[in-house]
């Protein structure tokens, strides 16, 4: 009998173009509704769904393969999955079940897509983009001022890789002042990255005290690896210190962010605005508050939300070709061209 493959979180139902020529040699099932195993009932629901299958291919991190999910699927072969890493996965364990993990080490040339991202955030929160479109196509005019960056500062909640390309824009483009903090940053390692950039020394200034940052910043953007460490790394007092003027952006990680402690900050109004590519349930559930709040209105601050679509640009069709290949030489008993564990 053929090998079954269970393909997940294809939502826009990409991959199949790219598996075609192999459904002579496997048997694809295709599961677009992400079930979300940190939730007991969905979790059963995951492990009941994927238990007959030798083969899972993964859409990065939208559902996460613990030791615990893992153990229950005594039929895996082989785990793949889209991006460089995965830290949603539990590669050590499968290195001891012997199931590899294979990934794509294609990336996009020039400027990494959830940077441009998050540039399209910080300038449509700012300049009340969604909120003027939506009043225009309703009849009205202007009905709002937009902010001006140049001059004010920039805080980068993380400075690596995409935080510092973030960063050089605001120098660059917009003349902002860039401060950073994360929990090992020093200056010198903050030059090092501006430095990488192609910008002097002193171009990101590393802020010592945590809640110092959040004080100073205009706009803070974040850009942390999500760990159980990092896990509500902004909380209630991050928030409380923030201006109330201020707009937070996150294109990370969902739960990098105490969601309920943010809803509650935005609700009483106590920063300007949110801009959010990414939440702690994805999908959003159709009953999130995130969707349901009158937004901007009644003392609300304002809130721009896309759907985790940072990274989703058409790069994900090179990647899933690179699953399909990885599959394939995987099948035929070579190496795969990208192994995670």
């Amino acid at each position: 009998m053929a090998l079954k493959v269970a393909v997940l979180d294809d939502y826009q139902n990409i991959s199949p173009r790219h598996f075609a020529r192999l459904a002579s040699r496997v048997e694809f099932r295709y599961f677009p509704d992400t079930l979300n195993p940190r939730e007991p009932a969905q979790q059963k629901q995951l492990i009941e769904r994927l238990q007959p299958f030798e083969i899972i291919v993964s859409q990065r991190e939208r559902t996460p393969f613990s030791r615990e999910t893992l153990s229950a699927l005594p039929n895996l072969k082989l785990l793949l999955t889209t991006g460089t890493r995965n830290l949603a996965i539990d590669s050590q364990y499968c290195a001891e079940r012997g199931i590899p993990v294979g990934g794509t080490q294609t990336r996009p040339p020039g400027l990494n897509s959830t940077v441009q991202h998050t540039w399209a955030l910080i300038l449509a929160v700012a300049r009340n983009v969604a909120r003027d479109d939506a009043a225009l196509k309703r009849g009205e005019w202007q009905g709002s001022l937009g902010c001006t960056l140049a001059g004010k500062t920039l805080g980068l909640l993380g400075l690596g890789k995409l935080g510092s390309q973030v960063g050089r824009i605001a120098v660059q483009g917009f003349g902002l002042e860039v401060i950073a903090w994360s929990t090992n940053l020093t200056q010198d390692k903050a030059d090092a990255q501006a430095e990488a950039m192609g910008l002097p020394a002193g171009s990101f200034r590393a802020v010592a005290d945590k809640l110092a940052f959040f004080r100073e910043a205009d706009v803070v953007s974040v850009h942390s690896v999500l760990s159980e460490r990092s896990r509500g790394i902004v909380g209630r007092q991050e928030l409380a210190a923030m201006k109330k003027s201020a707009l937070l952006v996150n294109t990370s990680r969902g739960p990098l962010v105490d969601e309920e402690a943010l809803l509650e900050t935005l609700n009483r109004g106590a920063i300007a605005a949110a801009a959010l590519d990414v939440f702690a349930v994805e999908p959003l559930p159709l009953d999130s508050p995130w969707r349901t709040t009158a937004w901007g209105r009644e003392g609300r601050s304002e809130v721009l939300l896309t759907p985790h679509t940072g990274y989703a640009d058409e790069q994900i069709h090179g990647w899933y070709q690179e699953v399909a290949e990885n599959l394939e030489r995987w099948l035929d008993g070579q190496e795969m061209t990208v192994r995670l564990n």
